[in-house]
């Protein structure tokens, strides 16, 4: 009778469960207790054979004395078993607390209640805890005034003794008791409201300190008095305000009139409808109830499930029966009698036979086996309950690629044989790219609409050995980062633990055959619980076990490729079972009670339909199919925590058969079954086809899964097949499975996640349009609605595999399971949505299969501003914009600013109608005039394209609406097409279609939360009023306001924000003026001013009357938008070049802005002007219109905010145009032109400082309205996803307009970019790309891709601005105490005296005096002569205070020829004399042996290319170590080999100037320098080190390489290439190993080999040389001054060069501030990283940073606040290096003084003193930034201001010391005077003659005034300024 009522109860339950909405993670309660003594008593007697009802007498509850009964643990444990979730316990406040007060409770009476708590939590049964139920404290009787501070007391001490083993409290279960025990003389009302008192006080306690983990607490009320607590408001507390759901007594009559139903229907018309839980019920005259409680039962779940009651649970114990017996001490079970009858049998569809029950699989084929096709397939249009859970999935190894990054260990898919089994040799370590592409997966996230996205975590990127004692905190950083996004995003995580990538390290000790995995998976898991579970709420411990298990190690065609199908895949199934049931209990011990998440198993399993439903065999086959599929796994952890008798039975059968066994099956210890059993939250259930199946013939003893499940597997040749040879399409499949696994394994009590359901497409099918997936979904998703709906399975979820392409392990990426198409051939791996996504997107947002309403937008625009109502000024007063700004210096006006915009800023993207919608002559759409020119001949529209199609957005509203879900915006920027809605464009031919289309639109918009703003009128005039003159007939002002009015009415309820017009100006000028846009009137000096008039008049028209019908009521705000590109004067000296870039402005934006935003008219500088040129045009009148002051009245003000589009700059100066024929752009009398060194687009240059200006100058002219720009975007030609330019441009604009709102108070309330989506771009058709999505238009489905504009623009959206990064804040603080500060020069740079004392000639000699070396032919002969000048030079040092001199010896000035055979003493006596002078000041000499400057005598037998250069530089150094290496204590051997190298012998832009070999000789080059760099340190240190105690090594530059496209794979790895080529050319052999990288040596290998060589062209070290080589330093030299972006780039492979070699472009960022060197640009950000690199890649190094400086050109001026920002930043990132633990030990600035730039020459100064080379005596003078620099050495570092003010920012003595120099003598007035003598006699002169000449002046003026006194003159008329025009 168990096993019927077992199946009774489940049925029972899974039918009631889904009326509820109690927390998803709760199970239903069905509830027993309490204990009483006379249960005891019977439970315990020897008699043992009578039956107890269990509802006991209410005095005679147990109370808790020790020790309890042994037979309790039983006892409770029978109880669970008959399907019994929670227990009552009522504690005895009166034991408990004796006296009545928590600081004295009985000790012992607590610790017994804690052990019956936890023994009814050993049984698997949860208490539900009443604080009181009889017999109150002596010390509450006797007052009531304190009662509910006393029970609060009681309850706060119940809470802390009992609340880790309690979840749900009761105050009270019987009111009434409680009451009676009050004094009587009070009424009843005043003890029920003292109850209700101490109720809500108990209440408001639990929820602030002890709710956190999820408890709820309630009061027992009676049912028939709960209308009396609901109804009086003293006493809410105990009925809806102070409890989480109500509980009820229930009585209930058999015989009364009124049904169960009836009583509890009452419930309904209550209100707050709250969670119902029946804690008593009792059934009186019930005779049934014994013989037949069936009916009992389904009557109360009628009742409860009538009109959707919310009931959590009931009380069962009128149905439960409790006995004792001889075996057995005591026992429950419900009544014998519960069994279904025959009516009940078929209103339930249940098949249960007392005698014989039948199985799942039998009541699942039976219910269904009858079922015609059509009634099979009838489609249920129906939802899914609220709540339900969608979502996709993806695989780690499937889709992150990655395979090596972040320290990630190879796993067992990476193993190079598996490749060789896969199609097309494939390779999952790049995949889909989703290790750099969390922001792009996001974004498709947000498209779908998903809720949920499945996951799974690559254990080898986690621990890389598969072991806890190596994490990776990148690894742990990555899934942070998705997990963190997903959650900004509202979608929630479901994280997989295990996804088939086991460690390959974990494999090598035999994988999951070996027991120890286990161990290492509970640590694994442990890890992530601890790491990620606090957000992370879903968990799966195993994907598809089933899959590895069969594939993995049976068939051998999964990894790790093992084929051993009788034993390896039981064994493997085994480990994991374990392996999964230990992850539960951690977690339900560890964590769940902090986090509050949920743990499962994702199985996956076919449905299996009998081959021949007749034959009874294949019946049992097909039911032994799913055991062995799904089973296998379910049973264990659902059922009884072993596998199912089925298997057992089938493997022990066929081993009897066989003569030796086939398969080997373990067995479980009994503990461990009791670990499985239960080990899991819900049920993840993958599933995709059905198989048709038949007994298999015992024919064989070879072992198979099929031969040992004795079952074949067959398809029905009319399932519709996919392109995977496994799946075919049987949607019913899935919704019988899910009523299996309901029945056979979750029973109601579990849910079910369907966690993979899906189907591929292959590589020759259509990659976008997969109608057949859409199909898919669409049958299947309504099949597990009827699951859900008719059979009243417990489904929560619907997760779509997949949401992207990947790696699919065999088929490698021939099959396609994503709702995105990854094109795998782009290095950017970009995402395309197919049609399925769209699809899907429109599943989730029904919530299954009928539309939903859409609610409203709210949304709040800034209420309507006055602006000024004088007329602007000619110039207008916004000329201080130019004052203000023009006289930056590049520098400053560039300088990126770091902010963010107000907190409701509105960000959106734009589009017009005609550009995007096509269908241009669909659905009742009329022509509109762009339709008409676009299809007539000779339009000039490149290609002759047309909008006809365009982006098809008429027919992809899912596919927009996708895209801008994904971009995050907030706002939608699109115009209706007027003739779309009035096809004649008159309102009698209103287009219900065209209607349609754009409140499907607005409707999707609001849904997704984004902000519709309208714009009326985009250019697209209907061509039916353009018959009658359009806008030259004025009656177009009264149909626009038709047309307006209309859109009002019909949309306004959701649109907020209207536009009457789209950049007017063009309109006015383009359509009527030059005549290139439709409807191509050309008529230059009239038309324009014409059409504006009538724009502007209807415009104003159609504000009013949305401001007179509809504002109130609809609360929008209504404008238009105006183009302006912004006007630079080209002189700003010149005041008439000012005024024309005022005119400019006043002309395009002032043209329509002032009438509207002033004073209803003209700004003067229109009218003076164009009147002015019509007068001397002979004209009557002036062509510009005039308004009637009524008119300008109307106008005036007629918009809400100031909308802007603009996209460039130009720059201005006067013109005088010639007056005929009259033109528009004439009367502007300017010219126009761009700055070619701004960055070219397809349309305009780049000058994104003209958007500030702009914005500053509608501030000052139009006061400070709120601004929207409307429309700012690049048009490029490429139309690859890879949109750099793109991304530069958005940030440097959106980084002025940021300047303006946050620096100079502009109200900027809102940025569109344009545009959302490739588009037709007017007169350039298609040719020109605005969209940062791309659309391919030679692809009739138009699919859109997201360029990488698209992912950095939401990036700008979740920020709101572009926030300072936290690593990029400023850090104060010292650097260590012994830091060595220094500066820097080199001597062929500074020194001069080319060919004195003796000194031989150089290579720089010889390279400087070629022509056309040197940038204007300078030379080094001279330069700073500080050969001559070592006083000077010190004086210099002196001013920065540096502690260090770097400098190096010129060789051929010591040995004339290279060689030893004459030292030249004069050279070393210049050395002796600068060092003997520096250690008198007490500064040290870091000297360089080499830099650069190699003898001529050497270079001319082959200089570096020449081994014997290696013995020459040993000797010339010993000569330096022997001569000067007593006082030099710093050496360094080398400066910079990669510049000798690649620039000397590569590019040969450096002398020696070779370039004809560079595949070869940079790289003999480099070998013979690191030889020799390795001869020189060992020198020193065999022969000199121990004697002079100073240290060696050599100086290597790098810049930092960043990938331009961080999510582009191929860009990370060229970054990574650019630096070891770089910078790891020459480290790595001295400071790793003593050979070059591994990159180089098989990048050069490989591309000399493809070029037909036999060997590599780069030279290999003999083992001898490498442990030569390998350790020779002493410290790492370092200079470095910038990064660059670097990307991928293949070159040919006959191409022999360094660059091809290495395979790398790079550009730079344009918001990276400038220098004077085209190289480098100020990236301070990059120093702090590749000190790291240093870092981490050579084993931490001492490094001094031996170079870093900056370059300005043209520099007059000392105050060089570029390079103070500069040093400043750079020195400050350096610091944080030195926080990183970075052993930086000094810093060297480079350079001391201005010198010769190499081959620039002069002009690129990179000196803190400046050189006046024009002055014989080349004075240095000291720039700010010698100052600031000598203030950074003082301090050691930054001191913090917040501290004070440090001593050290005060300069010692009386500042930096200017070098003496000769004072130059002047001839003045025959005298010989000094130079400021002769100013100063200059400045006398000056003065008496200004004296003379105002004497003479005002006694001139005297004699007029006497002569003319009297005399009255008539006052001439004053001639205004405009013309009487």
């Amino acid at each position: 009778m168990d096993l019927a009522w077992n199946l009774v109860f489940t049925v029972l339950l899974s039918f009631l469960c889904w009326g509820l909405e109690w927390e998803s993670d709760r199970n239903f309660i069905s509830a027993a207790g309490p204990l009483t003594n006379d249960l005891l008593h019977k439970l315990s007697s020897p008699l043992g054979n009578q039956n107890s009802n269990f509802a006991a007498d209410d005095k005679d509850i147990y109370v808790c004395r020790q020790p309890l009964p042994a037979y309790l643990l039983e006892y409770f444990s029978s109880v669970h078993a008959s399907k019994i979730t929670h227990y009552k316990v009522l504690l005895p406040w009166a034991q408990l607390l004796p006296t009545g007060s928590s600081k004295n409770p009985d000790e012992e009476t607590v610790q017994c209640y804690r052990k019956l708590l936890e023994a009814l939590l050993a049984a698997q049964l949860q208490p539900l805890v009443v604080l009181h139920h009889q017999t109150l404290p002596a010390s509450a009787v006797q007052g009531s005034e304190a009662f509910a501070d006393l029970f609060a007391d009681y309850a706060t001490f119940a809470f802390h003794s009992f609340g880790d083993l309690v979840g749900i409290w009761f105050t009270f279960s019987d009111l009434e008791e409680v009451i009676m025990e009050f004094p009587h003389q009070q009424s009843r009302a005043a003890r029920l409201q003292t109850l209700n008192d101490a109720h809500r006080k108990t209440y408001k306690i639990f929820r602030e300190k002890y709710a956190s983990q999820g408890g709820k607490l309630s009061v027992v009320l009676r049912a028939e008095e709960i209308s009396e607590f609901l109804r009086e408001p003293s006493l809410s507390a105990l009925a809806k305000d102070s409890v989480d759901f109500l509980s009820l007594n229930l009585f209930y009559e058999c015989q009364s009139e009124a049904s169960l139903p009836q009583k509890l229907s009452k419930l309904q018309t209550l209100e707050p409808k709250l969670p119902v839980f029946i804690f008593n019920l009792k059934l009186q005259d019930c005779p049934s109830t014994r013989k037949n409680p069936v009916k009992q039962l389904f009557s109360l779940f009628e009742a409860i499930n009538k009109d959707e009651v919310l009931t959590i649970g009931f009380d069962i114990n009128v149905f439960l029966n409790c006995s004792s017996s001889s075996k057995k001490s005591g026992s429950c079970s419900l009544a014998d009698s519960l069994v279904f009858a025959t009516d009940q049998q078929q209103d339930h569809k249940t098949a249960l036979d007392s005698a014989s029950p039948a199985s799942a699989y039998q009541q699942v084929w039976e219910t269904f086996a009858n079922q015609s096709r059509a009634e099979r397939d009838a489609f249920l249009q129906d939802v899914f309950p609220e709540g339900f859970l969608w979502g996709v999935s993806t695989g780690a190894f499937s889709v992150e690629g990655g395979w090596a990054e972040g320290g990630r260990g190879p796993s067992v898919w990476d193993q190079p044989g598996l490749q060789k089994a896969t199609k097309g040799l494939a390779t999952p370590w790049v995949a889909s790219d989703s290790y750099h592409k969390v922001d792009s997966d996001v974004a498709l996230l947000r498209g779908l609409r998903a809720q949920v996205y499945k996951f799974s975590i690559s254990w080898s990127r986690i621990f890389p050995t598969g072991l806890k004692s190596s994490p990776s905190l990148q690894g742990v950083a990555y899934y942070n980062k998705l997990i963190n996004s997903l959650l900004n995003s509202h979608i929630e995580p479901m994280v997989t633990l295990f996804h088939w990538d086991l460690p390959q390290a974990l494999q090598d000790l035999g994988g999951w055959q070996n027991e120890s995995m286990v161990e290492a998976f509970l640590d694994y898991a442990a890890f992530c619980f601890s790491a990620f579970g606090d957000r992370v709420k879903l968990w799966v411990t195993f994907h598809e076990p089933w899959v590895m298990s069969y594939a993995g190690y049976g068939t051998g065609q999964h990894a790790p490729g093992i084929s051993d199908p009788g034993v390896a895949p039981f064994k493997v199934a085994h480990s994991v079972l374990k392996a999964h049931a230990r992850a539960w209990h951690h977690y339900n011990s560890h964590h769940r009670p902090q986090q509050q998440g949920r743990v499962g198993i994702v199985l996956n399993s076919d449905w299996a339909e009998p081959l021949s439903p007749e034959r009874p065999e294949d019946l049992r086959a097909s039911e032994r199919f799913l055991h062995f599929m799904v089973g296998w796994f379910a049973h264990p952890i659902f059922v009884d925590g072993d596998y199912p008798k089925a298997l057992r039975a089938q493997i022990q059968q066929m081993n009897k058969r066989c003569p030796s066994p086939v398969a080997q099956l373990p067995e479980f210890t009994e503990t461990e079954k009791q670990l499985l059993k239960g080990s899991a939250d819900f049920l993840g259930l993958s599933h995709y086809t059905s198989r048709l199946v038949s007994e298999a013939p015992q024919d064989t003893c070879t072992p198979s899964y099929d031969k040992i499940g004795g079952f074949s597997q067959h398809v029905d040749p009319a399932w519709p097949h996919t392109s995977s040879p496994w799946i075919r399409v049987v949607p019913w499949g899935i919704r019988r499975l899910l009523k299996f696994v309901s029945l056979e394994y979750t029973r109601g009590k579990i849910p079910i996640y369907l966690a993979g359901n899906g189907m591929p497409i292959g590589e020759s099918e259509n990659l976008l349009d997969d109608s057949l997936r859409v199909d898919y979904f669409n049958q299947y998703i309504n099949e597990v609605l009827k699951a859900v709906k008719e059979d009243l399975v417990d489904v929560r979820s619907y997760i779509a595999r997949s949401l992207i392409d990947g790696f699919e392990g065999p088929s490698g990426y021939s099959q396609r399971f994503g709702l995105y198409h990854v094109n795998f051939n782009d290095s950017s791996k970009p995402r395309t949505p197919r049609k399925s996504a769209y699809f899907f997107t429109s599943i989730i947002e029904k919530n299954g299969f009928f539309t939903k309403a859409v609610n409203r937008l709210p949304q709040d625009f800034p209420p309507k501003v006055r602006a000024f109502t004088f007329s602007s000024e000619v110039p207008s007063k916004a000329k201080v914009v130019w004052e203000k700004f023009s006289n930056q210096t590049k520098f400053e006006r560039d300088l990126f600013y770091h902010g963010t915009f107000r907190d409701d800023f509105l960000w959106g993207v734009s589009s017009s109608a005609y550009q995007i919608e096509g269908a241009w002559n669909a659905d009742g759409k009329g022509p509109s005039i762009w339709d008409n020119f676009t299809h007539t001949p000779g339009n000039n529209v490149k290609d002759n394209a047309t909008g006809d199609i365009a982006c098809d957005s008429y027919n992809k509203l899912d596919a927009d609406l996708n895209m801008l879900r994904a971009l995050k915006v907030k706002a939608y920027r699109f115009s209706i097409s007027w003739s779309r809605i009035f096809p004649t464009g008159r309102k009698n031919s209103i287009n219900s279609h065209g209607v349609d289309y754009y409140n499907k639109l607005i409707n999707g918009l609001v849904a997704s939360n984004i902000s519709p703003m309208v714009t009326l009128f985009h250019w697209d005039l209907p061509q039916a009023l353009q018959d009658i003159g359009g806008w030259d007939n004025p009656s177009l002002i009264e149909l626009f306001d038709s047309y307006a009015d209309f859109c009002f009415q019909t949309f306004g309820d959701r649109v907020k924000f209207w536009m009457t017009f789209n950049e007017p100006t063009y309109q006015a000028w383009l359509g009527y003026g030059s005549g290139i846009f439709p409807p191509n009137v050309k008529d230059a000096g009239w038309a324009p001013y014409r059409i504006g008039h009538t724009l502007i008049k209807a415009h104003a028209r159609v504000y009013h009357t949305y401001d007179e019908k509809y504002r109130q009521k609809q609360q929008g705000v209504i404008s238009l938008s105006l183009n302006a590109y912004w006007a630079e004067p080209k002189s700003l000296g010149t005041p008439r070049d000012v005024e024309a870039a005022d005119r400019v402005l006043q002309f395009s934006l002032g043209w329509f802005a002032h009438p509207i935003f002033r004073n209803g008219d003209y700004p003067d500088a229109m009218k003076w002007k164009v009147g002015n040129r019509s007068e001397l045009q002979h004209l009557a009148a002036s062509r510009l219109p005039s308004f009637t002051e009524e008119e300008k009245k109307y106008i005036s003000t007629t918009a809400d905010v100031f909308c802007l589009n603009t996209y460039s700059s130009r720059i201005v100066q006067y013109k005088t145009p010639r007056l005929n024929p009259p033109s528009y752009e004439n009367d502007v009398e300017a010219a126009e032109e761009e700055d070619p060194s701004w960055p070219s687009t397809a349309v305009n240059r780049a000058a994104p400082w003209g958007m500030r200006r702009l914005l500053n100058w509608i501030k000052e002219e139009y006061g400070n309205i709120p601004i929207y720009i409307t429309e700012n975007g690049v048009g490029l030609t490429n139309p690859k996803v890879e949109d750099t330019d793109r991304i530069f441009y958005h940030k440097t604009y959106i980084n002025e307009a940021l300047k303006a709102y946050r620096l100079d108070g502009v109200d900027l309330r809102g940025y569109m970019a344009w545009s959302l989506m490739d588009n037709f771009e007017w007169l350039n058709g298609y040719t020109v790309k605005f969209g940062l999505y791309h659309v391919d238009f030679n692809d009739s489905s138009r699919p859109r891709t997201a360029r990488a504009s698209a992912r950095y623009y939401t990036e700008i959206i979740t920020n709101n601005g572009m926030p300072l990064p936290k690593e990029d804040e400023f850090l104060y603080g010292e650097f260590p105490k012994d830091f060595i500060w220094s500066a820097a020069t080199a001597a062929y740079q500074i020194e001069g005296a080319w060919r004195e004392d003796g000194k031989g000639l150089s290579i720089w000699d010889t390279y400087s005096h070629t022509p056309l070396k040197i940038g204007n032919d300078d030379t080094g002969d001279v330069t700073c002569d500080s050969y001559h000048k070592i006083a000077e030079d010190l004086v210099a040092l002196k001013n920065l205070g540096v502690s260090h001199y770097r400098f190096s010896v010129s060789w051929s000035r010591i040995l004339p020829d290279g060689t030893t055979k004459y030292i030249n003493e004069a050279g070393l006596n210049y050395y002796r004399r600068l060092i003997d002078a520096l250690l008198e000041a007490n500064i040290k000499p870091q000297v360089t042996i080499y830099h650069w400057d190699l003898p001529q005598a050497l270079q001319d037998v082959g200089g570096w290319e020449n081994e014997t250069v290696v013995q020459r530089f040993k000797e010339y150094a010993d000569v330096l170590f022997q001569k000067l290496g007593d006082k030099v204590k710093f050496w360094i051997t080398l400066n910079e080999p990669f510049v000798v190298a690649n620039q000397g012998y590569g590019y040969g832009t450096a002398a020696p100037g070779i370039s004809f070999r560079p595949g070869t000789a940079p790289y003999v080059v480099g070998h013979n320098l690191i030889k020799a760099h390795a001869e020189a340190w060992h020198l020193y240190n065999d022969k000199y080190r121990t004697s002079q105690g100073g240290m060696i090594s050599i100086t290597i530059n790098s810049d930092w390489a960043e990938p331009r496209d961080p999510s582009n794979q191929e860009d990370v790895e060229a970054a990574r290439r650019y630096v070891q080529f770089m910078g790891g050319w020459f480290a790595h052999p001295i400071f790793k190993n003593g050979d070059y990288n591994e990159v180089m040596k098989t990048r050069i290998r490989d591309r000399s080999l493809a070029a037909g060589l036999n060997k590599s062209r780069l030279p290999e070290f003999t083992e001898s040389e490498k442990r030569r080589i390998n350790g020779t330093f002493d410290f790492f030299g370092f200079n470095h001054y910038t990064t660059v972006l670097a990307y991928n780039l293949n070159y040919g492979s006959l191409i022999s060069s360094f660059d091809a070699d290495r395979g790398v472009a790079s550009i730079t960022d344009r918001s990276w501030p400038d220098s004077g060197s085209f190289w480098l640009k100020m990236t301070p950000f990059g120093f702090r990283k590749i000190l790291n690199w240093i870092k981490k890649e050579y084993n931490n190094p001492p490094i001094y940073v031996t170079e870093n400086g900056v370059s300005q050109r043209g520099e007059v001026d000392l105050k060089d606040t570029a390079r103070i920002y500069y040093l400043r930043s750079y020195i400050n990132e350096a610091l944080k290096a030195v926080q990183d633990k970075v052993d930086l030990r000094g810093y060297t600035v480079w350079s001391v003084m201005d010198n010769f730039e190499w081959a620039t020459g002069f002009s690129e100064r990179f000196g803190l003193h400046f050189v006046n080379y024009t002055d014989p005596s080349l004075p240095r003078i000291p720039k700010e930034s010698a100052k600031f620099y000598a203030s950074i050495v003082r301090c050691n570092g930054f001191p913090d201001p917040a501290v004070g003010p440090h001593p050290c920012l005060q300069p010692e003595g009386d500042g930096p010391i200017v070098s003496p120099v000769r004072e130059k003598q002047v001839q003045f007035l025959g005298l010989t005077l000094g130079t400021t003598e002769a100013q100063t006699a200059l400045y006398i002169l000056f003065a008496l003659v200004l004296l003379g000449v105002c004497g003479l002046a005002f006694l001139s003026y005297k004699c007029c005034k006497h002569s003319r006194q009297g005399e009255k003159q008539p006052i001439q008329q004053e001639l205004s300024n405009v013309s009487s025009f």
